[in-house]
């Protein structure tokens, strides 16, 4: 089988390596795996190295001219079996590329929520008639769309995108560095100041917690500057445990150095990478019930799920994580476990490799 993979991979090493490596797996069992990413993408020397071709060219808007008929001519010449695309630029371009040659296409879907039949901008990417499979990475994810495809809904699937648990080796950082004290009992949380990722249900959890216990929060990530932000902080009566790292490409070696993460987010998460550091770094992760997330985890095992938007369940889920640090250990230590026995890289190559072959061959 031979197939022509479409993605970017131009943003930091620890964020695309997932995705990366499935390929590189997914090459090892026998498929023929061809990528076309940016030429100076950092990952290119990676799988040039496992033996993957590249193609040194990426769409740069989502209808380009230049971009069909370069996709085009790289699907003739190469006859390959399918194109699976990972970015609305590269889907929107490939499903034009692809019409009338005999060709599977899949897509990737990241996230829920924010599509629709009777959004016409839907029908160049996920909606199009061209599409044969959409490739979602949660069950959340696949869920959601199956209620806005037409026809077959098994069109949409659901593949995980694994991790290794060698990946997480780092050093915990230490977090006297950011003014936390020893001894202090500190909850990390990784996003970017987005209204989805619920800042401000965090911050309204703050008001929820013991005013004269070692409880610390960290914040990693952009837009904690803001006014907006920064006057939520100031409101906590934990203000002066609130520290901020900003945007860091070390955040999973901070996570690391916690007690425990929390994600908070509101809506449209897919399978939050965040929540699977924290848990390879065997921190306990508490997560909201939104998109994927929940999946990550098994409820009161490795990991706490609270409702989306309720700074009542995430105060509650700290505060028995902090009332007792040896079952706050053992729930990071399963859910280390889990990310080893559910969300293996390999387990994801095997996911993607049955569903290729049923695409291919029509069975699904």
């Amino acid at each position: 089988m031979k197939v022509l993979i479409i993605s970017s991979y131009t943003d930091t090493w620890n964020s695309v390596r997932p995705e990366g490596e499935m390929l590189i797996e997914l090459s090892r069992l026998g498929v023929d795996v061809h990528v076309m990413t940016q030429p100076d993408a950092e990952y290119v020397p990676r799988f040039r190295e496992c033996g993957l071709q590249v193609h040194g060219y990426h769409p740069r808007k989502k209808i380009q001219r230049e971009a069909i008929a370069n996709i085009r001519k790289v699907l003739k010449d190469g006859q390959f079996d399918a194109v699976y695309s990972f970015n609305n630029k590269a889907i929107a371009n490939a499903n034009l590329a692809a019409w009338g040659l005999p060709v599977k296409v899949l897509t990737y879907r990241g996230q829920t929520g924010n599509i629709s039949r009777w959004d016409p901008s839907c029908y160049l990417t996920h909606l199009s008639p061209r599409v044969d499979r959409i490739v979602c990475v949660s069950k959340a994810t696949r869920d959601d769309l199956q209620n806005h495809v037409w026809g077959n809904r098994n069109k949409v699937c659901a593949v995980y995108k694994g991790h290794d648990l060698a990946w997480y080796q780092d050093q915990p950082v230490d977090l006297g560095e950011f003014g936390i004290p020893k001894g202090a009992f500190v909850v990390g949380a990784v996003a970017n100041a987005r209204p989805r990722k619920g800042l401000p249900v965090l911050l309204e959890a703050t008001h929820k917690l013991p005013k004269d216990s070692n409880i610390h929060l960290l914040l990693v990530g952009r837009g904690m500057d803001t006014p907006e932000v920064q006057a939520l902080i100031q409101a906590s009566p934990m203000a002066d445990r609130i520290h901020l790292t900003g945007f860091r490409r070390d955040a999973p070696a901070i996570i690391a150095g916690c007690n425990a993460s929390v994600l908070a987010s509101t809506k449209r998460e897919g399978l939050p990478k965040t929540v699977i550091e924290s848990m390879a770094y065997a921190v306990a992760p508490i997560v909201s019930d939104t998109g994927g997330s929940a999946e990550l985890i098994e409820d009161g095992v490795s990991g706490i799920r609270v409702t989306p938007g309720s700074a009542d369940e995430i105060a509650a889920g700290i505060l028995k994580l902090h009332a007792d640090p040896e079952a706050c250990k053992l729930m990071g230590e399963k859910a280390r476990e889990r990310i080893a026995s559910h969300f293996h890289v390999k387990q994801s190559a095997q996911a993607l490799f049955e569903v290729l072959n049923e695409t291919v061959s029509g069975d699904f």
